[in-house]
């Protein structure tokens, strides 16, 4: 009987044991988190994804759209990271950037190709003021792998006229200007017309209306440039980086590249302080610091900004 004993409590015992192994590996996972304002977690429906093995669809995506909030450490140390990656894994990969525009593409391949210094670049090109925090790492990427760079968005002079007279200025335009920008700047009624109209919180319907000729001709601008550049290089992969408006959820950017070439596969990617985006994929990030908590300090600083608004040159 001992023994009996003995064999039916080690069987107990090692039920017991596997029922806890069984628990354990269905415990719930803790939630995905960032611990400081430089650290990111990239997600797919809430689950984390590492970079070092990037998904299918992201390796085989002809265009993959990373939206940012412009000056956030973590989502520019992200961008970088993750071209990274993918130059490694697909070697030839095309740099997209908002932040240079078309008529500055001879400076920057003169960058690229070494005839030229980054301090000339910068003043020549209009480099944002932000571009040696934010954006010297991803360019000498593109560099040191002799990868394309695309300047792709229209001149910010131009776009500044469209939002004040309308897209009707672009037929002012001289010819060598004409270039610069999209062919066809669509203003018809869209998702994503509805949502940046639903964001202007001032100003006549009208004036918002021009507004949102200024922001679709940066759309439909940087998104033809995209879609040259792949009709160029069908082979190549591109990766464009942007404000998050103009990526997420696909409504900006993604929109009219998919209107220009339906055939291309496009993958967004939108940093989030939450576990959803909208996106394909979610960039979780820590919300960046509230600049105003006193309203008194907000209207101290929006009265000291000025408030009348002077018409550009638009000759």
């Amino acid at each position: 009987m001992a023994v009996v004993h003995s064999k039916t409590t080690l069987l107990l015992t090692f039920s017991l044991f596997l029922g806890g192994c069984t628990q354990s590996n269905h415990a719930p996972a803790q939630p995905p988190s960032v611990a400081h304002y430089y650290d990111y977690q990239l997600l797919r429906q809430q689950a984390p994804v590492t970079l070092n093995t990037l998904p299918i669809d992201v390796l085989e995506a002809d265009v993959i759209l990373v939206g940012e909030w412009h000056t956030h450490s973590a989502i520019h140390r992200f961008q970088t990271d993750f071209y990274y990656q993918l130059l490694k894994q697909n070697r030839n990969v095309t740099l997209s950037m908002e932040q240079f525009s078309r008529d500055k593409q001879s400076l920057v391949d003169a960058y690229l190709n070494g005839n030229i210094g980054e301090q000339f670049l910068k003043r020549k090109a209009n480099a944002w003021p932000n571009y040696e925090s934010d954006y010297r790492s991803l360019v000498e990427l593109a560099k040191s792998h002799q990868q394309k760079v695309i300047a792709a968005n229209a001149p910010r002079d131009i776009v500044k006229c469209v939002g004040y007279h309308g897209v009707k200025h672009l037929d002012n335009l001289p010819e060598g200007q004409r270039q610069w920008v999209a062919q066809h700047i669509d203003l018809s009624d869209n998702p994503y017309k509805s949502q940046f109209l639903s964001s202007m919180h001032h100003g006549d319907p009208a004036m918002n209306e021009q507004q949102y000729a200024a922001q679709a001709t940066w759309d439909k601008t940087m998104a033809e440039s995209i879609v040259n550049a792949l009709r160029v290089s069908p082979k190549t992969q591109v990766m464009h980086i942007a404000g998050d408006f103009h990526i997420n959820k696909g409504l900006g950017i993604g929109r009219v590249i998919q209107r220009l070439n339906p055939d291309l596969k496009v993958i967004t990617i939108s940093p989030s302080a939450e576990l959803e985006s909208g996106s394909d994929y979610t960039l979780l990030v820590l919300s960046p610091p509230k600049r105003y908590v006193q309203e008194k300090h907000q209207m101290e600083a929006y009265h000291s900004m000025g408030h009348t608004f002077t018409a550009p040159d638009c000759q």
